[in-house]
Parts: C-alpha cells; structure tokens; sequence
C-alpha cells in the first residue's frame, strides 16, 4: 500500500497542517495545553489494552525478522511501561510554561527597557527507532513547549505508534486543541524520511533518535538543523582515592541496570592502585550476569576470563551486555582516554578527592559529566525535566537531554514609552 503513496505530497501535507497547528498552539493558555495533557494520559490508560496488542504484533514481527536481543527490548512494552508513558505526560503537565517567560529585562540609557522572551520553535520533526514510548513523550513536550510536532518512528514500531498516536490526538481533541498539533507519519516507506529532513518550509528543527548509522544518514540529508547524538560510548573512572564499595556499586548499575540506552556505561576505567581492591569485585558482578568482559593487559592480570581488548572496542557503544576494561595510571590518563575515545555523551569519576573531581568536572567535555552517581541517571526524567525528548551532544542550542527548555528558544523584546532614535 505504501508504494502507491506520493511520499513527498503526504510530507508535505503533514507540514501544512503542522505549520498551521503551530500557530494555534502558540497562543493557547498553559492552562489548556496541561488540560490537553492530562486527557491524554488518561487516553494512553483507557487505551493500554490496544496499545499493548498493537506492540505483540510488532514484537512478533520483529523477533521473525531475527531482531537481536537488544533490540526487542528497546521495542517492548509491558502494561508497567505504558503506565510509566502515561504518567511521563502527567509530569510535564506538573512542569512550569518556558513559553512566554521574560528574563533579563534592564533599562538602557536611552529610555527602552530590552528582555528576552522564550517562545516556541515551532514544528519540530522527531525520527526515531524502536522506543514506541517516544511517540507520548515526545507528544507531551511538544505540547507542553506550543510546538507541532510531526514524528515519523521506526517501521517495526508502526503499530504501537499508531496506536499510541491515536490517544494523544483524542487529547488534544478533548481540550480543543488541533489534532494536527501531534502527526504520525503513518507509512513504512523510508521515502518519508528524506522527504521530512528537507521539509524547510514548514518543519523548524530535526531532533533524530537513533542508532548511528540513522544519525549519520540524517546529518548528511538534512536541509533543517538538527538537535542529536550520534553515540553513547559512556565511561565510568574508578578513581585510586575512590570508596571501593561505591565504585563497584556504580560500576555495577551503569552498566548492567539496563543494557540497550545510550546512558549505560561501555567502558570501565580502573586507576592502577585501586585496580586489585576493585576489579576482581566487579568482574564476578559482570560474570555473574553474563556481561562479556574485553579488558586490556593489566585489567585481565585481575580478571584472567577477560578476553583481550582491541583498539576498536574502546570506540564501541556495545548496547549489550559487553564491557570495555582498561587499567590507567590515573586521572590524566582517564581524562586523556575519555577524550580520544570517548562520544561526549556521559562520565563519570568515582572518587572522595573533591579536588580530583572538579578537574574531571571541568576538563571531560561531555554533555553530562559525574562525580560519584552511575551515568544511567543522565535522562530527562531523573534530572528533572519530564520525558525528555532526546540526548544533544551538540554545543550549540541545547546539550544533554532535551526538556521543555530545548523545545523553545529566545527573541529581545523591547518595551519602550515613546522613544525615538537620536
């Protein structure tokens, strides 16, 4: 059926009414739009069973089509998951409205009082893989921000998205919102990406949330900028002044709490004097949960079942139960190979040494970087900012997970009282 769809025309017909939406969304009161977000939550709840059964169908098809382990994770949802995506639209219902706020606001000589206001960015596009709990969180921001959104998911999460898609526009509906303030593009053909990555006229920002390889096409194909991470290859620093027991806690929960996100840890860095307290500790966690082990000459003197570690796997975003070990004389040279191999994504140091840590703090380059907490905090949700709509390494605009705050930007508003130019 898809391939008798005039991809570009459909693109496109979703813009227009993206566009148009935006400008309603816009101007409509805090109020309506939280209105809009709690009948959306309680949409996603009276719509679980039939959100669920869409997501058996799309698991099913993926584990024929030989989807790895890794993948049909990020895919599934269970009823738990589904309240937890209810309960993401509630939170940023709780969030305070950036749209409209005025801030830094001072009188110059000539009489104008200059501010800043934040307002929306407009239409945002948000392609992305497997995570159908994308669909409402990125629903959920969007709306909260006065953004239209157009969201175009991965093909093997077609129905769970539809379905999903659908309690958020009954939302909307609800509140007297435009529907087409959130729009699905609801083909599989990846015809539709490209025709959305080079939609200026209508579409104001890209956010990709994806597997490299998806970022990477996008970075070459986009006309619109674009908010994203290419990978997470995330380290944890076991410092020689760190607390053994924390540091093979952290060690532990970065890397095993959840294998398949961009936030889990890939490599574990051991300062060389605390290697034989800690090493041994945390490979028996590792072992006794199946995480394979790649670790470099004096990392395996502590854990002789490491396999041997090549260049390539201090590069790798393993999103799997795989681990990167390598010994290091100290801070210098975990700073060092953090920058050499690390994503920019997420660090972390273990330590007691405060002054250690304002180093790793200021010098590691990184979107999020940590002092004694396991990386798998570095999402939106724990660092407060609701569902987050993505991770940025990016400098520019917005950088670590994007809340309601990226989904905005900032004009100079200038309140004046008659003035004139001299």
């Amino acid at each position: 059926m898809d391939q008798k769809v005039d991809v570009a025309a459909l693109v496109r017909e979703l813009g227009a009414a993206a566009r148009s939406a935006s400008r309603e969304l816009a101007r409509a009161s805090t109020e309506s739009k939280n209105r809009a977000l709690g009948a959306m939550a309680a949409e996603i709840r009276a719509g679980a069973r039939a959100i669920l059964a869409a997501n058996a169908g799309d698991v099913a098809q993926a584990r024929a089509d030989g989807g790895d382990a890794a993948f049909i994770d990020r895919l599934t949802l269970t009823p738990e998951l589904v309240e937890q995506m209810a309960q993401g639209v509630e939170q940023v219902a709780k969030l305070p409205d950036p749209v409209g706020a005025i801030t830094e606001r001072a009188k110059q000589p000539s009489g104008i009082e200059v501010a800043r206001m934040r307002v929306p960015l407009g239409v945002v596009g948000i392609i992305y893989e497997s995570r159908p709990n994308v669909t409402a969180d990125a629903a959920a921001l969007c709306v909260k921000a006065g953004n239209a959104c157009i969201l175009r998911g991965g093909s093997e999460a077609l129905e769970s998205n539809r379905a999903i898609a659908a309690c958020v526009r009954a939302g909307l509906k609800s509140a007297r919102l435009p529907e087409a303030a959130v729009q699905l593009v609801g083909i599989a053909d990846r015809a539709a990406v490209g025709a959305l990555v080079r939609l200026r006229e209508y579409v104001d920002i890209i956010v990709p949330r994806g597997g490299k390889e998806l970022i990477e096409r996008l970075s070459r194909e986009s006309q619109i900028p674009m908010i994203k991470h290419l990978d997470g290859v995330c380290h944890v620093y076991v410092d020689d002044q760190a607390d053994a027991d924390m540091a093979v806690r952290i060690a532990d929960n970065a890397k095993t709490q959840r294998y398949g996100t961009c936030n889990t840890m890939e490599t574990l860095l051991v300062a060389e004097s605390i290697a034989p307290a800690v090493l041994p500790r945390i490979a028996a966690i590792y072992e006794g949960k199946g995480v394979e082990m790649r670790a470099d000459a004096d990392a395996r003197r502590f854990v002789p079942g490491a396999k041997a570690a090549t260049e390539g796997d201090y590069y790798t975003e393993w999103l799997a139960p795989v681990v990167s070990i390598r010994v290091v004389k100290g801070l210098d040279e975990a700073i060092e190979h953090i920058a050499k191999y690390g994503s920019q994504h997420t660090d972390a140091i273990v330590t007691a040494d405060a002054a250690r840590a304002e180093r790793f703090l200021r010098e590691v380059d990184s979107a999020s970087v940590m002092w004694n907490a396991s990386t798998r905090f570095a999402d939106g949700y724990e660092y407060g900012l609701g569902a987050e709509i993505g991770i940025s390494t990016d400098k520019l605009h917005a950088r670590g997970p994007v809340g309601l705050e990226g989904l905005t930007t900032q004009k100079f508003v200038v309140l004046g009282h008659g003035e004139v130019r001299n």
